[in-house]
C-alpha cells in the first residue's frame, strides 16, 4: 500500500468497491508529505461481521493495518448498516477505521466518499480529530482517523462519577476543555459550517485530556444539495436552541446555545439537560423564560457563561469569539484542585428517557 499525498480540496477517487486487490491507495490528509510506503504497518485482519463481539481478528486481511479489532456496539456506538468501526494500528499509531461494508449501494458509497471529501476540505485543526487518510481506490473503502484514548466525553464524564478510576474533572479542566471545543467551533463557523449537534457525546477526549469536537455527520448532510432531512434524526432535541425547536433557521448562535448545554453536561458529570421536562413541553417551558437550572456544584462564573449561551434571543448570546475570550479569562481563576463529584449513580434507562435518546439515531463517531 502506498500513501499518496493529496490537497484538502481534492476529492477521493471512486473505484470499484466490490473487488479486493493487492494494490490499495491511501489518500493522506496532510500537506507536504511525499509519497512513501506505510511504515511499521503489517497485514491485519478484519473481524468477522457474523461475530461482531469477538475481539479476535478472524476475517480477511484489511490492507496493511495491524492489530485490527472491531469497536463493540455500546450505548455510544450504535450498529450501522453501511459502516463498520474498527481500532487498528498504522505507522505505529493507534487509529480508528470507518470501513464501508461490502453490500453498500452506489449512493451509500458516494455518501461515504463525500463525507471523506468534506473532512478533507475542512482541513486540520488541533481540536478536531485528525483525518489521517482515505482508502478510496479498492475495497474496503476506509476513512482513517486518529484514535482518542478516552473516547467520547459523555462516557468520560460518567467514569468521573466513579471513585478510584483515575478520571477526575475540576472546574479548571471544564474551562480548558470548553475553550478547546469553542476553538474548534469557531473554526467550523469560519468554514461556513453550523454543527447543530454539539453535546458531550460528540466531543472526543485524548490521552492528554485535550477535547476535540466531532459528530460532523449532521453538518455534512445539511451541506448537501440533495439534503432530505436525514440529519434531523442525528440531533437530540434537548440540546437544540429554541429557534431550532420552532423549526426556524439555525445560525451560529444556535450552536452557542448547544454549547451552553454542553457546559451543563460537564459540570454535572453527564446529567441530562431539562431532565424533568417532556420533549413536547420543552419549547413552551423555554418560552416562559425558563432556562437550564444551576447545578449544585457550579460556580457563579461558570453558570453565568452557561446562562448567557442559553439566552432566548440569539442576538443576546455571545459570539464564539467572545466565548473563547471569556473562557480563557475564567480558566485563569478557576478551581483546579477540587474534584467534582456527583453522588447519584448513573441509570442508563432513566438517562435515555430524560434525553429522548431513543428518538434519534445518534452515533458517537469515534
Amino acid at each position: 500500500m502506498r500513501v499518496q499525498n493529496t490537497h484538502h480540496n481534492v476529492k477521493p477517487t471512486l473505484a470499484p468497491a466490490r473487488h479486493a486487490s493487492p494494490e490499495r491507495h491511501v489518500a493522506a490528509a496532510r500537506h507536504g508529505s511525499p509519497e512513501r510506503p506505510v511504515a511499521g504497518a503489517r497485514h491485519g485482519s478484519l473481524v468477522s461481521h457474523a461475530a461482531p463481539t469477538s475481539q479476535t481478528s478472524t476475517g480477511r486481511p484489511l490492507g496493511n493495518f495491524s492489530q485490527v479489532t472491531a469497536l463493540m456496539p455500546s450505548f455510544y456506538i450504535k450498529p450501522n448498516d453501511t459502516v463498520s468501526l474498527y481500532r487498528a494500528c498504522m505507522d505505529n499509531r493507534d487509529v480508528i477505521l470507518r470501513a464501508l461494508k461490502e453490500n453498500a449501494s452506489n449512493s451509500e458509497t458516494q455518501d461515504f466518499l463525500g463525507f471523506a471529501s468534506f473532512l478533507g476540505e475542512l482541513g486540520p485543526h488541533p481540536f478536531i480529530p485528525a483525518l489521517l487518510g482515505v482508502v478510496s481506490v479498492q475495497s474496503p473503502l476506509l476513512i482513517v482517523m486518529e484514535e482518542l484514548r478516552h473516547k467520547d466525553l459523555l462516557g468520560f464524564l460518567w467514569k468521573c462519577r466513579e471513585d478510584n478510576t483515575g478520571h477526575d474533572m475540576t472546574e479548571k479542566r471544564i474551562f480548558t476543555m470548553a475553550g478547546q471545543v469553542a476553538s474548534a467551533l469557531d473554526y467550523l463557523h469560519s468554514q461556513g459550517c453550523i454543527h447543530r449537534n454539539i453535546g458531550a457525546r460528540n466531543v472526543l477526549v485524548g490521552g492528554d485530556m485535550a477535547a476535540k469536537l466531532w459528530g460532523l455527520g449532521s453538518a455534512y448532510q445539511r451541506k448537501q444539495a440533495n439534503y432530505t432531512g436525514v440529519a434531523e434524526d442525528m440531533e437530540l432535541k434537548k440540546w437544540q436552541a429554541p429557534e431550532v425547536l420552532a423549526r426556524r433557521t439555525a445560525t451560529n448562535s444556535s450552536d452557542v446555545w448547544s454549547f451552553g448545554i454542553l457546559l451543563y453536561e460537564m459540570v454535572t458529570l453527564g446529567d441530562p439537560p431539562f431532565a424533568h421536562i417532556m420533549l413536547t413541553e420543552l419549547l413552551q417551558y423555554l418560552q416562559r423564560g425558563k432556562t437550564v437550572k444551576r447545578p449544585t456544584n457550579c460556580s457563579n462564573t461558570l453558570y453565568s457563561i452557561m446562562k448567557s449561551c442559553c439566552h432566548w434571543t440569539p442576538q443576546e448570546r455571545p459570539s464564539v469569539t467572545e466565548l473563547i475570550r471569556i473562557l480563557n479569562v475564567g480558566e485563569k481563576s478557576a478551581n483546579g484542585s477540587t474534584v467534582l463529584r456527583v453522588p447519584e449513580p448513573l441509570n442508563i434507562e432513566k438517562y435515555r428517557r430524560e434525553t429522548g435518546y431513543g428518538e434519534a439515531f445518534n452515533y458517537a463517531v469515534l
